[in-house]
């Protein structure tokens, strides 16, 4: 990438970030609703440690780093830089204020033009871009984190009073019927095909290396599973019947008291059926052909499994993207899919060496892999090899489901 268009990039990303807590209240700058959780405040300022820590330090002489302290409150989980705030405890570092952390990330976006600017290439040009597509990462999960904290407060208050998901690119009918729970099929050949990422534009270290793996033949829905089918699992009593689900997530389900996805809601009463779903422009009327959103991973395989279905593994994924293309309807753009993967390196993987090597690598434990792009992902963040990644317990994230068989 040229250093113009890298440039062009940085600027974009950066007041991208910055543009998200626009329309925020001071109040809502720290807001934390939970553990897994950041507040906006801190999803600005680690982004911007990111770049002072990676690339302006090492290669920037000239720099002048923030507070050395600041590094214990935005650094996220890189053992190797040093300790860190617990995570939990996020929402608690009303100090430095916004103030302070928004010039701070003027003065580390300025002197990373300038670096941009003077020096047509050096070793750091590729921590620039992990930078940018981490800071695109950040801006996802900062709205996913601000529906989480909103949906918690009694007032139900929206993030933008105008967010409209009215245009979103749906099929022109949706399947919500026990007979029809996934849309027309797509048959795949199969055979020995090779997945991961190829050539040259940038990628996640656990997006490659490319490799051969072997399919057998097998279907996938050409959509997702929609709301109105995922009400028929639950008036089938979906999350009544321990056969239909893991061990563990039959256990999560019964501890967390686990009745619909995450955000749907009754009637204020708390009475009578599920007509109603928590978004970021507050409460909206729950549409039975939108895809049914923010499930956790057990619950999209107990439903495959109710289904008579399953859920493809990221490999079939990746090839049904291959071999139909736009044919498979809403892999972009609307939810996280997830798969059927356990989250683990491909043949041949070796994390980077040093801190930003933690990045992915050292995560390949106890997670499910998700593939797609949700509408809340960056233009341009998306990819057919993008490798997503979350607990079987997490459903705050923006994931939905296929089916497979």
């Amino acid at each position: 990438m040229a250093a113009g268009s890298l440039l062009d990039r940085l600027l974009e990303v950066r007041q991208a970030s910055e543009a998200l807590i626009a329309p925020l209240d001071a109040e809502d700058l720290n807001l934390q609703g939970m553990a897994d959780a950041s507040p906006p405040k801190w999803h600005l300022a680690h982004t911007t440690w990111f770049f002072e820590t990676f690339v302006l330090k090492p290669h920037q002489p000239d720099y002048t780093p923030a507070d050395p302290r600041w590094s214990y409150l935005f650094n996220s989980y890189y053992d190797t830089v040093g300790p860190r705030q617990p995570r939990p405890q996020r929402g608690l570092l009303s100090r430095p204020p916004m103030a302070d952390v928004a010039a701070w990330r003027q003065r580390v976006t300025q002197a990373l033009e300038t670096l941009l600017v003077h020096h047509a290439d050096g070793p750091w040009r590729e921590l620039v871009e992990l930078g940018l597509q981490h800071e695109q990462q950040h801006q996802e999960l900062l709205l996913m984190d601000l529906l989480d904290g909103f949906s918690r407060q009694p007032l139900e208050p929206a993030y933008r009073d105008d967010w409209c998901e009215q245009d979103e690119d749906l099929p022109d009918s949706g399947p919500t019927c026990a007979d029809d729970l996934h849309g027309p099929w797509l048959h795949c050949r199969g055979g020995l095909v090779e997945v991961g990422h190829q050539g040259d534009s940038f990628h996640f270290d656990n997006e490659g290396p490319r490799h051969r793996t072997w399919l057998d033949p097998f279907a996938i829905a050409d959509r997702l599973v929609s709301n109105g089918a995922y009400r028929r699992f639950i008036d089938d009593g979906g999350y009544r019947r321990p056969d239909l689900w893991m061990s563990e997530g039959w256990a999560e389900c019964q501890r967390r008291g686990w009745q619909a996805p995450r955000y749907w809601r009754r009637d204020r009463d708390g009475e009578g059926p599920w007509r109603w779903e928590f978004t970021l422009g507050s409460r909206r009327p729950l549409e039975d052909h939108r895809p049914v959103r923010h499930l956790s991973w057990f619950e999209a395989d107990a439903f495959a499994r109710w289904a008579g279905a399953r859920l493809p593994n990221e490999a079939e994924w990746e090839f049904a993207r291959v071999q139909h293309g736009e044919n498979l309807l809403q892999s972009h753009g609307q939810l996280w899919q997830w798969t059927a993967s356990p989250y683990r390196p491909y043949p041949g993987f070796h994390p980077a060496a040093g801190a930003v090597g933690e990045y992915n690598g050292k995560f390949m434990t106890s997670q499910f892999v998700l593939r797609g792009s949700s509408r809340l992902t960056p233009p341009g963040h998306a990819r057919d090899t993008y490798r997503n990644f979350f607990p079987p317990v997490s459903r705050w994230m923006a994931a939905g489901l296929r089916l497979a068989r």
